[in-house]
């Protein structure tokens, strides 16, 4: 039993250390492709892909610039926090067929928890910088998120509702669970429209998550110098930018695991290694295509929101779709 249970632990680090490496390398790649398509939306030539690594390893090369006013090792210690924690959530999701590393009894409520850690890590960050330009970035931040945090729940709680009344016996909390039993298969012609609600919050709730245009007032470059990251130089600065590229793919990852967890393999009549590496692929092109429309259409699309009007966005028209997309799913389970 002991040998078992060190070969089980020894398998879960060897998991989470190819997770987290996978996690950052398509998270930058993934960065890269993001910003070569909004440099072609708007007529320009644009980074080339590679350049987020190019970033990274500059960075990472640079000196380390500690204020002189900062709590150094607050300071220091925000960046991994960030990190550390956008890469545990990878280990709580789903890709394609093969289940999540870490999973269990309401594990998409720690998930949201563990969402919030990396903006907390960034705003105590800021704090600690002592530089008044960071210090009304990480109040925009905390403003930005405690408004986006209602309608993320919403979605979640709505779906898990929906899957405890037509599978009691099952842990609905449970991410697994969900991406197993997908909503569309679920609901009626109500609630298929307020999946559809319900989806389109999580889509609005993702650039707020990323704090990416329009949604990215706690940087407000032409506002703030690059407001709540304005004193962080060198390897600091390359792991919030490590961290913002896991986040992207966690965001889009949760979305796909929550409303689009189906495979293609069976459509293709495959099995074995082969079934799993078509998954694997389709999975990347569901992330892909979710990161377009999330979070590369929409900053593209639309200007910067004023923190007044982020908030507003989300406690008003976002939170109202979502709890319209509830009700919607509550009306067409007491129909049916």
């Amino acid at each position: 039993m002991t040998t078992i249970s060190l070969f089980g632990i020894l398998v879960k680090i060897i998991g989470a250390i190819v997770i987290a490496f996978l996690g950052v390398v398509i998270g930058l790649f993934y960065k890269g492709i993001d910003r070569k398509l909004a440099a072609r939306m708007q007529a320009r030539v644009g980074p080339p892909i590679r350049q987020p690594f190019m970033d990274f390893f500059k960075l990472m090369i640079k000196e380390n610039i500690v204020p002189q006013n900062a709590v150094p090792w607050i300071f220091n210690g925000a960046p991994i926090m960030a990190l550390v924690s956008s890469i545990t959530i990878l280990l709580y999701l789903p890709v394609g067929n093969i289940p999540p590393l870490l999973s269990g009894y309401g594990d998409i409520v720690l998930i949201i928890y563990l969402l919030t850690l990396p903006a907390i890590g960034i705003v105590v960050g800021g704090f600690a910088s002592g530089s008044p330009y960071a210090n009304v970035g990480a109040q925009r931040e905390m403003v930005m998120m405690m408004s986006y945090e209602l309608p993320l729940v919403t979605a979640v709680i709505a779906l898990g509702w929906k899957l405890s009344q037509v599978y009691p016996q099952f842990n609905v909390f449970s991410l697994a669970v969900i991406n197993a039993h997908p909503i569309w298969g679920l609901v009626g012609p109500l609630g298929f429209i307020g999946a559809i609600l319900l989806f389109i919050t999580l889509a609005a709730v993702t650039p707020g998550e990323l704090s990416k245009v329009p949604f990215d007032a706690p940087e407000a470059e032409t506002e703030l110098a690059g407001g709540i990251l304005v004193e962080y130089s060198g390897r600091n600065l390359a792991l919030f930018g490590l961290a913002d590229a896991v986040k992207t793919i966690v965001m889009t990852s949760l979305t796909v695991a929550l409303f689009f967890p189906y495979n293609i393999s069976h459509l293709l009549a495959l099995s074995g290694v082969f079934a799993l590496i078509a998954n694997v692929l389709f999975f990347l092109v569901k992330i892909f295509l979710v990161m377009f429309v999330e979070v590369t259409f929409i900053r593209v699309a639309f200007a910067r929101l004023k923190i007044d009007q982020v908030s507003f966005a989300y406690w008003v028209p976002v939170s109202i779709i979502g709890f319209l997309g509830l009700m919607l799913i509550v009306l067409d389970t007491i129909i049916v």
